[in-house]
């Protein structure tokens, strides 16, 4: 299966089908958050997910912990997979796979200091409910786990893919300039973007998106002259 490359923070349909183009094969839309305020109303990420139809598939990353809020949120936006990035426990996270069992599920793993171990025991933890990992970072300025801009230490990240029976997908601060060296580094079934391909103003760079999926695909190449990609992703595309 093809890795991941997911672009977080889309602000209208526009902006989600040029990261299509650019080679996005997801597309992330936080809404229900903590510290960051949502780019989008509701609504408006629904009208995005029916626009984009199957140019890219759409994730809800979400801080949401009910099981029950989570499944009809996901029904209400029609999105084929859900990035549980809140505090959700294992049996949250079991729940939710009862109430919606064809819904992708990504746990965000958030690496800070002194977390090595708690992480690797989330791993554990999660495994049997959900279908994929996703490492980000912990900013302690600002107490955001994730959109921080900021990367963290990739060798926790490596043996997060070593260790987790469920691909693990790389975030936090990745950029055109870092990916392909975090590709390598890290060898994740996917990585995700947001601040870092963007200008002033909050809106995505074409140019930045284009160059960031060209230099993920050029350090997976080479990975798989290598040998097999370690954790392949299965593959979830278009609406539920």
């Amino acid at each position: 299966m093809n890795p991941i490359i997911q672009i977080a923070g889309v602000r209208d349909l526009a902006e989600a089908r040029m990261l299509a183009r650019a080679g996005a094969t997801h597309v992330g839309i936080p809404l229900r958050l903590d510290v960051h305020a949502p780019d989008v109303s509701e609504a408006e990420a629904a009208a995005i997910v029916r626009g984009l139809g199957n140019e890219a598939a759409v994730v809800c990353i979400t801080y949401a912990v009910e099981p029950r809020e989570l499944a009809e949120l996901a029904d209400f936006l029609v999105v084929a997979g859900m990035q549980l990035h809140g505090p959700v426990s294992p049996g949250q996270a079991a729940e939710l796979r009862r109430l919606r069992p064809g819904l992708f599920l990504i746990k965000s793993l958030v690496v800070a200091p002194g977390r090595r171990e708690a992480l690797h025991r989330d791993v554990e933890a999660f495994a049997p409910y959900v279908d994929a990992f996703l490492t980000d970072t912990f900013d302690p300025a600002s107490g955001a786990s994730g959109a921080t801009g900021k990367t963290h230490d990739w060798s926790v990240s490596r043996e997060l893919v070593l260790s987790s029976p469920r691909p693990v997908i790389l975030a936090g601060g990745l950029t055109p300039e870092n990916v392909a060296r975090a590709v390598l580094e890290v060898r994740p079934a996917g990585v995700d973007a947001h601040t870092g391909l963007e200008d002033a103003s909050g809106r995505k760079v074409e140019t930045l998106a284009r160059r960031f999926a060209e230099q993920a695909r050029a350090a997976w190449a080479v990975m798989r002259s290598e040998g097999p990609v370690s954790g392949g992703v299965a593959s979830f595309r278009g609406t539920g």
